[in-house]
């Protein structure tokens, strides 16, 4: 009579082998209770269980949660973190009537906050506003000299605003004011890689080929000055206008290389900051930025 293939005597597993252990798999590898049993075991390169969520942010990790007091005041437009961490040395900056004497404790909001005896208003959406600076004034809130300065001249219903980086008293041009502290700062960190650019008209003889070699950056007094695309424009005898491209925007930059190349530079005027450039934009005027702009700007940076 023969014999059903469900009497065959089964073969006993070998050393170290678990007897539920199909041929092929891991003595680690524990058997899926949910499959079926007649499956063949997965291929090599199969698609692997999706990882686990991560978990929600911590409030720490979150923007919203608990920030330190020279960032808070810096979002709501006090000044920059260098301008209220001053403030607070100066003994002007209190909370809930205690003066802070430094900037490291963590508010969630500005309630009991004031800078000179003032309620600190809260934020508003970001702005941002193209000014074209003119010769003869500074770009600082005050000048101890009597000078005029950028404030001068900007409309009285601005709202508070502070300059993103600096031109000197003898450069003109593009100049850009917001109401956000955290946001200046982003925008004049070299780290940043935003660019600016400046035309400067010189006296002197320079090639392009000098130019050209500013692109590997350069080391003047000691003082190292990044990579700088710099274009001869045109030129009118030994006058010439040179277009300079940056991202560091150190003090007085321009004018130093310039003369480090023999150039006498007669006028330096700032085209562009980023994606934002003059224009049409006229000598002295003010406008504010487009929100779409704006907002398109930022998720680049982000």
């Amino acid at each position: 009579m023969p014999r059903d293939k469900s009497d065959k005597p089964q073969r006993p597993p070998r050393a170290g082998q678990r007897p539920d252990q199909r041929p092929g798999q891991r003595p680690d590898q524990r058997p899926d209770q949910s499959a079926d049993p007649h499956a063949r075991p997965a291929r090599r390169g199969a698609a692997r269980t999706a990882p686990a969520p991560r978990k929600p942010a911590t409030e720490a990790e979150d923007a919203s949660g608990p920030q330190r007091i020279a960032k808070l005041l810096a979002r709501a437009g006090t000044g920059s973190r260098r301008d209220i961490e001053r403030m607070i040395d100066e003994g002007r900056i209190a909370l809930n009537g205690v003066v802070v004497t430094q900037p490291a404790p963590l508010l969630s909001t500005l309630d009991g906050l004031t800078v000179d005896g003032n309620a600190v208003a809260k934020p508003v959406s970001t702005r941002l506003y193209r000014f074209y600076k003119p010769v003869g004034c500074l770009t600082a809130a005050r000048d101890p000299k009597g000078r005029k300065t950028i404030y001068d001249l900007l409309p009285s219903d601005l709202p508070r605003l502070m300059p993103v980086g600096r031109l000197d008293f003898n450069t003109e041009g593009l100049l850009l004011l917001t109401n956000d502290g955290e946001f200046k700062r982003a925008l004049e960190l070299p780290a940043s890689g935003v660019e600016r650019t400046y035309r400067a008209r010189a006296f002197g003889s320079i090639s392009q080929a000098q130019l050209e070699d500013l692109s590997e950056g350069i080391t003047i007094e000691g003082v190292r000055y990044g990579k700088i695309d710099a274009n001869l424009e045109r030129r009118t005898g030994r006058n010439q206008w040179v277009e300079m491209t940056l991202t560091e925007g150190k003090n007085r930059e321009v004018r130093k290389v310039l003369e480090h190349f023999g150039l006498q530079v007669s006028r330096l005027i700032r085209t562009r900051y980023g994606p934002f450039d003059l224009a049409d934009l006229a000598l002295g005027c003010v406008d504010l930025v487009a929100r779409d702009q704006l907002f398109q700007f930022r998720r680049k940076m982000a």
